[in-house]
């Protein structure tokens, strides 16, 4: 049994059972592939996928076990390569980092100017989605931390962490009617057609509480996953804008106006997330520092045994 034959099952696992898409993500020969499948089946005396002809139509009971198994030991060799990488090459290495759009555009510039400030030889990696998918990132290891809000504190598989609390903008027009009121209120704002986060995103959930615990329904006529697109289509006029604060600069976003609504969502909480039983390099523990300073070694590692 090698390694190499591990790593080739789990990426046709990850990758729908699709051997040539397998193959070229790992650089090699589609026909190397399955006969390194093959041959790793043959020693187990069990088939690991179901099979068709040539082509992989599932993945047998037992298959799923294996499969699962293998995520955990090459998780485990990972974790020893950079064991070894912490002393041979402390200042080198890669991180890579799962997160929002909003996020990436407005909360992490900061902690990455000063991160590459620090380490420029550490390769940096930012991958974006959803926060189920950012959560996936980091439990298929293909990312170090997962940075969100929602979803996060659901995995058990991951050590969370609390970085900061947010709320909520509403940003129209200059002209726009809601400006000239004194309050901004749920019933007033449901008058007009609203502009918002996709139902994965950005405390969404807590948009929908709001209203509905004022027996209010939000028109609520385009979402989106992007902070940047919705406030593109408030500024074409099709609605008004629930966005997180951080997102509205009134510097940058001068063709809008923003009211201040965090009295009428509860606040959310921006998280990290990292896989249980994972080693962190050195620079892994400072990014998290920059990033949220209250989150030092000694914080994060009692979080990651707990």
């Amino acid at each position: 049994m090698k390694l190499q034959q591990l790593r080739f099952v789990r990426e046709v696992a990850r990758n729908g059972l699709n051997i040539s898409t397998a193959a070229q993500s790992l650089n090699t020969a589609q026909p190397g592939v399955s006969s390194q499948i093959r041959q790793l089946e043959d020693e187990l005396g069990i088939d690991i996928f179901l099979r068709h002809g040539k082509r992989l139509t599932g993945i047998t009971e037992p298959g799923y076990q294996v499969v699962a198994m293998i995520e955990r030991v090459l998780q485990g060799a990972d974790s020893i390569k950079s064991v070894a990488e912490e002393f041979s090459q402390q200042a080198k290495g890669r991180l890579s980092i799962a997160t929002t759009h909003t996020q990436a555009r407005y909360s992490l510039p900061a902690a990455i100017k000063r991160f590459t400030e620090q380490y420029p030889d550490v390769s940096l990696t930012i991958h974006q989605g959803n926060p189920t998918q950012i959560c996936e990132y980091v439990l298929s290891g293909e990312a170090d931390i997962a940075i969100a809000t929602e979803a996060i504190a659901t995995y058990d598989e991951l050590a969370t962490m609390p970085c900061y609390d947010w709320n909520r903008c509403v940003i129209a027009p200059p002209d726009h009617p809601l400006l000239a009121q004194k309050e901004l209120t749920l019933a007033n704002l449901s008058h007009y057609p609203i502009i918002t986060y996709d139902y994965a995103f950005a405390g969404r959930s807590k948009i929908n509480k709001a209203f509905s615990n004022e027996d209010l329904k939000p028109d609520i006529v385009l979402t989106a996953i992007d902070s940047d697109v919705i406030k593109t289509y408030v500024e074409l006029g099709l609605g008004v804008g629930i966005l997180a604060s951080v997102a509205f600069s009134a510097e940058r976003d001068t063709a809008l106006r923003s009211i201040d609504a965090g009295h009428l969502f509860e606040s959310s909480t921006v998280r990290i997330g990292i896989r249980r039983g994972s080693y962190l390099r050195s620079y892994i523990y400072d990014f998290i520092q920059y990033f949220a300073p209250h989150l030092t070694r000694e914080v994060v590692d009692e979080a990651m045994s707990g």
